[in-house]
């Protein structure tokens, strides 16, 4: 066994003992919950319909984030990019819903998505590259942006009519909505793009020259600059590909989940693809079944206050150790997530 893999299995032991003695404190039984949590993202098609609604976003995220941490940039304005995505989204709907045929309109959308996303980290990498501000603190900022942006519209120029309402805005028409698998709310296309994101990502990633520049500029920028790989271009290139993916999820949320804007479009999948992120380090292999175990997590977790009388952010508490664990194994074993190849 690696040194790597002893450290970070000890850790991931010790986690889950600790997650087992906060859920014996709360009163329930860790088998008990890990059964309800369990048939609550795998009981029945629609609830496993759900988890597939909740994976297709959290794909496309988390496959942008890969080459923002590849580059050695930590984008915490996935957020304010998923919003910007959802609010460019709602452009062409709001234009052409009653001009065009509805396939057409939800091309320009998911297409609009992924422009609006792209600008965001654009501007997300120009405050960090021009305006020499940490990418942390540029992309929180802008993640306010976007929020504030959205309320901005739902409460002012795009509000329903006669009424401004936290529900959003007005739904936009049946035959915009994404196609679904039935009456649930997963969708084949957007689970299509989900895994094409994914796809695409192991490719550029493992098979090309921008993948490899990419890498190079992650691991020592000034020592790639002086071999003279064009870093600008590249942390730049990361920001944008990571914005347009994530605006793109944007989208997803609009076209298949909400059919408007609402004022917490991106339901968090932004900060839940960054603990993804985390925990699978740098290889984009691991990314499909971390997803699903985290989108389960959080479907599965509905079941505790029903049946078990528990709150159900116990799952964000499962999920932050889980990724604390595994990057306290990484660091006890001196590899941190800018070090991994």
């Amino acid at each position: 066994m690696s040194k790597t893999l002893y450290y970070q299995t000890a850790a991931l032991v010790f986690a889950l003992g600790l997650i087992a003695i906060i859920i014996l404190l709360m009163g329930a039984s860790p088998g008990e919950v890990v059964s309800k949590m369990a048939w609550g993202a795998f009981g029945s098609p629609n609830q496993f319909a759900r988890v597939l609604a909740t994976l297709s976003p959290l794909l496309l995220c988390t496959s942008g984030l890969m080459f923002t941490f590849t580059a050695g940039l930590y984008n915490l304005g996935i957020e304010g990019q998923i919003v910007a995505g959802a609010i460019a989204t709602m452009i062409p709907i709001r234009i052409f819903q009653d001009l065009l045929p509805g396939p057409l309109v939800m091309l320009l959308a998911i297409l609009a998505g992924g422009l609006g996303g792209g600008i965001w980290g654009l501007l997300a990498g120009t405050l960090n590259i021009y305006g020499r501000i940490n990418e942390i603190f540029a992309g929180l900022g802008l993640n306010f942006v976007a929020d504030g942006l959205a309320l901005y519209l739902i409460f002012g120029p795009w509000q329903k009519e006669g009424v401004a309402s936290m529900s959003g805005t007005e739904q936009f028409k049946a035959s915009i909505w994404l196609p679904t698998f039935g009456n649930t709310e997963a969708s084949p296309i957007a689970l299509a793009l989900g895994l094409a994101a994914l796809i695409l990502t192991i490719v550029v990633m493992g098979g090309t020259y921008f993948g490899l520049q990419l890498r190079a500029v992650g691991r020592n920028l000034r020592a790639s600059y002086v071999l003279g790989v064009p870093s600008v271009r590249q942390l730049m290139s990361a920001f944008v590909i990571c914005g347009a993916f994530a605006g793109i999820a944007g989208s997803l949320q609009v076209l298949a989940i909400f059919h408007r804007l609402i004022p917490s479009v991106s339901s968090n999948l932004g900060f839940l693809a960054l603990l993804v992120a985390m925990l699978v380090g740098l290889n984009a292999w691991l990314i499909l079944p971390v997803a699903l175990f985290f989108s389960a997590l959080n479907i599965g977790s509905l079941q505790l206050p029903l049946n078990l009388n528990l709150e159900s952010s116990l799952a964000g508490v499962i999920q932050g150790m889980l990724v604390l664990a595994v990057l306290l194994g990484r660091g006890l074993a001196g590899k941190g997530v800018r070090g991994e190849g």
